[in-house]
């Protein structure tokens, strides 16, 4: 599938890899196994509208042959403040590249909370690297993704570990998509062999007869189906438009 030669004499370093569903994760993943790191994968279910990006991320899980998948279950429904985690509706054709905004899909936090639990499933498998999907380039402009927010992040985990202030190692948060655009991901992970059918990116699907139909229209989708155009491939997944 296009990994790369992975050396049986080459000890493999344990990673955690955030893993939501989506085809940004999905290249992360494949870009960490290529890297000959090996991959303990972390999901959340936390009370998203479109929680089938868990049975995506199981589905990904499996064709890498993961050793082990943890899911974890919080509900940020409690706080709300997003589309994702409340009854706000998920704004359509968004012209997000164009303003300022935070858009209402931001989910308060989510990054800071995500990446904290990667940090204690670090410790306890003692890894020292942490591969997140976060861009800088195409995404809906959420606080959480920018690379000064991921070094300051990574600056407080080697100050709050154990396993960083007990041993000479330090904890490494890996960014490997912060500046690519859409279409430079879509052609990684193909490159990669990663099998972009069993990805998820829609914040507003549908469910209809077993099958999950992207909504086409949220940003997520928009930004999703214009890298896919950039590359002059069909997106292999089902929209509504």
């Amino acid at each position: 599938m296009g990994f790369g030669i992975t050396h049986s004499s080459l000890k493999m370093k344990k990673a955690v890899i955030l893993l939501s569903g989506g085809l940004d994760s999905a290249t992360v993943l494949a870009l960490a196994k290529q890297q000959n790191f090996e991959p303990y994968c972390l999901s959340f279910l936390y009370g998203q509208r479109h929680g089938i990006e868990l049975e995506m991320a199981k589905k990904i899980a499996n064709f890498f042959s993961i050793k082990e998948h943890k899911i974890a279950e919080i509900d940020l429904r409690i706080f709300g403040g997003s589309a994702l985690t409340s009854s706000i509706e998920v704004p359509k054709n968004n012209d997000f590249k164009s303003s300022n905004k935070i858009p209402i899909t931001y989910v308060p936090a989510r990054n800071t909370i995500f990446l904290s639990y990667a940090l204690a499933y670090a410790e306890v498998i003692t890894s020292f690297d942490i591969f997140i999907g976060v861009n800088s380039i195409d995404y809906s402009g959420y606080p959480d993704c920018r690379a000064d927010y991921i070094k300051s992040f990574e600056k407080m985990a080697n100050l709050a570990t154990a396993s960083s202030l007990n041993s000479n190692n330090f904890f490494k948060i890996h960014t490997p998509l912060i500046s690519m655009n859409k279409k430079e991901i879509i052609k990684t992970g193909m490159n990669l062999g990663v099998d972009f059918s069993i990805t998820h990116s829609c914040y507003d699907p549908k469910i209809a007869s077993d099958e999950v139909i992207s909504c086409g229209q949220c940003d997520s989708c928009i930004l999703r189906l214009a890298g896919f155009k950039a590359n002059n491939l069909v997106d292999p997944i089902k929209y509504r438009i």
